[in-house]
């Protein structure tokens, strides 16, 4: 019989680590190829691990919530076979095979490239989960004292629990400390000066703890206004034009393409021409520097069935024509409905969209998706009445108008870039060829 080593993938460039959350499969269950194992969590996306061969399952290594690193081994499985089989896919007996000195030269390139990769004194000598390290952000904790607070999880290390309970006692030290060292206070100085206020709870009130996703996207949506000086622009347009072309040709479409056509594509399609015309839109911030980015990757803020939130990615958004851009949009939404969506297709984005006329309101101030410096809400189509201008007159009439509403980062993007992106975003909607052929 020989064993394999299960190990967790690479899951994108800026993935390090998972959260294990369910194990599919217990010791002694038979599996099958690409047959799902266990299920994970990272900072963006849930996803399962598939087996790379048919065996049983004889040794599990993590237990669910434990923190894995990407190459680790979750589970040992025994396989039909002579030889155990290695990470790299061969055998123990190959290994035995080799001469003693290329074994040497492996394993010091081994040692070598663990030296580089260990962490540095700047980065810290423990590991820390990304939402440990969100809320010590949060809080004000350096690394250092990160670093000095002991941890009852696996190896000591420090989990969320750990971290509030040190934060807890933080604040009462501190607290106590300034009452020893500072002078009787005045008045004014008796101002409480946290912003969180005392939540109160009677007989009849639930408390529900929320869950992983909900308690990351809290700690995200916090940081991001807490970073970005937020400032918002509002424009209307008139898609009347599209709204009439849609209805002309979603059946054939569909029919065609075997793909619904919504209106997300088309609008997808003007933001993407509007960044290739602000480029001063399509950056990121890190510090005092601004990361222009070469491709144009869109983010579609997609609404689960549990109620939570995430953010697929359409990849070389300008790239793509309304058929293709429709299928992505399709593809994305369908997979992050059925929790079907790899780390990657959360990765990369450089501006987002969301479309909250989905759920009938008018317009809104969304909340910037860091490290982007812009995100727009498309709000619902109504039906209006609207001066109509011709060469005859003017007169009223019925039309289909919606608003845009354009978030965006005053520390780097002024007004006049902010308004004039949003206003070419509706003029590429106005001038929508009603006789387009797609």
């Amino acid at each position: 019989m020989a064993k394999f080593e299960l190990k967790l993938p690479k899951m994108g460039e800026s993935v390090a680590e998972a959260t294990v959350t369910n194990w599919l499969k217990k010791v002694g269950d038979k599996i099958e190829m690409d047959e799902a194992v266990l299920e994970i969590a990272t900072d963006k996306v849930d996803s399962e691990v598939p087996s790379e061969v048919s065996g049983t399952l004889v040794e599990i290594l993590f237990n669910t919530d434990d923190v894995v690193q990407v190459g680790q081994t979750l589970a040992i499985i025994e396989t039909e076979g002579g030889s155990p089989l290695t990470p790299q896919g061969g055998t123990t007996a190959d290994v035995e095979n080799q001469p003693a000195q290329q074994i040497e030269n492996q394993v010091s390139e081994i040692i070598d490239i663990a030296s580089q990769a260990s962490p540095s004194g700047t980065e810290g000598l423990k590991f820390f989960s990304p939402l440990v390290k969100n809320i010590a952000k949060e809080e004000g904790i350096s690394l250092a004292e990160l670093e000095s607070i002991s941890g009852s999880g696996k190896e000591g290390r420090v989990n969320k629990e750990d971290l509030l309970n040190y934060i807890k006692n933080r604040g009462s030290q501190t607290s106590a400390q300034s009452i020893v060292a500072q002078p009787v206070a005045t008045p004014n100085s008796q101002l409480p000066t946290s912003n969180s206020q005392p939540v109160s709870v009677n007989g009849g009130d639930e408390i529900v703890e929320m869950d992983r996703m909900r308690k990351l996207i809290s700690g995200y949506m916090v940081a991001s206004v807490q970073t970005s000086a937020h400032v918002q622009s509002f424009i209307e347009v008139d898609v009347t034009n599209i709204v009439k072309w849609r209805d002309r040709v979603k059946n054939t479409f569909e029919k065609r393409e075997g793909e619904k056509l919504t209106f997300t594509p088309i609008f997808m399609e003007a933001v993407a021409k509007a960044l290739k015309d602000f480029p001063g839109m399509n950056i990121s911030v890190d510090g005092d520097f601004i990361i222009k980015r070469k491709n144009i990757n869109l983010g579609m803020a997609a609404a689960l069935p549990n109620g939570n939130l995430i953010v697929p990615v359409i990849k070389n958004a300008d790239q793509l024509n309304l058929v293709g851009m429709a299928k992505a949009v399709n593809d994305l939404g369908n997979r992050a409905k059925a929790g079907k969506l790899k780390p990657d297709d959360t990765q990369g984005g450089t501006y987002t969209v969301t479309n909250v006329g989905t759920f009938g309101s008018v317009f809104g101030t969304p909340i910037i998706n860091q490290p982007q410096v812009g995100i727009l809400a498309l709000g619902a189509i109504r039906k209006v009445p609207a001066v109509i201008e011709t060469p005859e007159g003017d007169f009223i009439g019925i039309r289909q108008k919606m608003f845009l509403s354009h978030s965006y980062d005053h520390r780097v993007v002024d007004g006049a870039l902010g308004g004039s992106f949003v206003k070419r975003v509706a003029e590429y909607l106005e001038a929508f060829d009603p006789n387009r052929e797609v």
